[in-house]
């Protein structure tokens, strides 16, 4: 696992997460009330014994490059590091990364300083927990130039992600990102209990899906990089143009995988981490999420009602009712307050008890409901975000709420006046 360069690509807008990518890139964005997007990647990184790893960066960078440099420090008798590449112009050129594959094809100068045998290239915007390592040693056994995890899929989840078609050797024979038409899609069906699962769940989930990890022989990632300037993305461009000279092999992941690349998506496995039994565990102590450490206290409950619910250091809850939801770091709630289903992101800092304007958090009498409270937001008194009209899409003109898939999303330091109704 030393030999393994792996390069995360945190550099995307994110318009399909608006308006939480607003202010900052799609791999900074706050999840599960005290992680980072960015952490996921990281972490298996880390607990798979990858200790050499680059982020790229391009867009609203600054909360993301903050991040890295206060988390990720390895000790003065490793030679790992979590180095930071952002788009930059140099003697030969440089412009924005265009797309994927441009963003790394732009930045081995500084890849390629570091020899490796492998180099992982990873996303930013999935929610998994794997071991890596298993991913390498499949694609050294089978002898693959390039191996592409997968994940198995139903056919209405295909339109949103890259589909393979394999052989009965697992390997892998065609390649369309993001099929529309369902000719394509049942083209690009393969049986799936070859990949360990029942004939009822091949049924039902009969198509594998790129899961945005690649696993390339160093060598060959350079060559492909070099071949055509013109291709500027691993799924459209580079994966397609591998298959058809390479021998590409198609690595089958069993464990829980998801794309929170969207607002919904982004909710939904938030809400899942509140269950009693949620799919994706962040309490395993043998390959645990790791993030910045802060000395804060615990969560403070003076007489209120929780219930299910995941609570975060520093956040208080005085008098009030919080069901179904998460409260982030320093989240507050006052008296009368009714939180339902909802992600409150919480604050990056405290507020003084007689500082001047509104106050930070969820006011007194407010009831919130199947929202996303980013950071450092203020809700008024008596506020009502309960979208009880059902509307699916919505933009405030003021610029301080969005709703997308029925989903209210109060933007970053937005204040929501008392009383409001919505």
């Amino acid at each position: 696992m030393k030999e393994i360069t792996a390069v995360v690509l945190g550099g995307g807008r994110g318009t399909r997460l608006f308006p939480l990518t607003k202010d900052r890139s799609k791999a900074a964005v706050p999840f599960a009330g005290k992680y980072r997007m960015i952490d996921i990647p990281i972490s298996n990184c880390i607990n798979s014994e990858i200790r050499r790893i680059y982020v790229l960066t391009m867009y609203q960078s600054a909360s993301l490059n903050s991040h890295i440099a206060n988390t990720y420090r390895f000790d003065h008798f490793s030679t790992g590091f979590v180095g930071i590449l952002a788009a930059e112009q140099t003697a030969s050129g440089g412009t924005w990364f265009r797309g994927t594959a441009d963003a790394v094809r732009q930045e081995w100068i500084h890849i390629g300083n570091y020899p490796s045998i492998h180099t992982l290239i990873l996303s930013a915007d999935h929610l998994y927990r794997m071991d890596y390592s298993e991913l390498k040693d499949f694609h050294v056994d089978s002898g693959a130039a390039v191996t592409v995890a997968a994940y198995p899929v139903t056919r209405e989840e295909a339109r949103e992600v890259g589909v393979l078609k394999i052989d009965g050797a697992g390997r892998i024979l065609d390649f369309v990102e993001k099929p529309e038409s369902q000719d394509v899609i049942r083209q690009m069906e393969t049986d799936t209990t070859l990949f360990g699962l029942s004939p009822e769940e091949a049924k039902r989930r009969p198509l594998l899906a790129s899961m945005g990890i690649y696993l390339f022989d160093t060598p060959v990632l350079e060559e492909l990089l070099k071949r055509d300037l013109a291709q500027t993305d691993f799924g459209r461009h580079i994966i397609p143009e591998a298959i058809r000279d390479l021998d590409v092999g198609a690595f089958c992941f069993k464990g829980y995988w998801t794309d929170i690349g969207t607002v919904r998506a982004f909710y939904e496995a938030n809400m899942e981490l509140v269950s009693h039994l949620p799919a994706f565990s962040l309490f395993d102590p043998l390959m645990p999420i790791y993030t910045h450490p802060r000395f804060l206290p615990g969560a403070k409950l003076n007489r209120a009602s929780v219930e299910c619910a995941v609570l975060c250091e520093g956040a208080i809850v005085d008098g009030a009712v919080v069901r179904d939801s998460i409260l982030g770091v320093r989240a507050r709630v006052r008296p009368g307050a009714r939180i339902e289903s909802s992600l409150v992101m919480g604050a990056d800092f405290y507020q003084a008890g007689n500082s001047p304007g509104p106050l930070i958090g969820i006011g007194e009498g407010s009831h919130v409901r199947r929202a996303i409270i980013d950071k450092n937001s203020s809700i008024g008194r008596d506020v009502r975000l309960l979208n009880e009209s059902r509307v699916e899409q919505y933009d405030d003109p003021e610029g301080q709420f969005y709703v997308r898939d029925g989903i209210i999303v109060v933007v970053k330091g937005s204040v929501i006046p008392d009383g409001f109704r919505f």
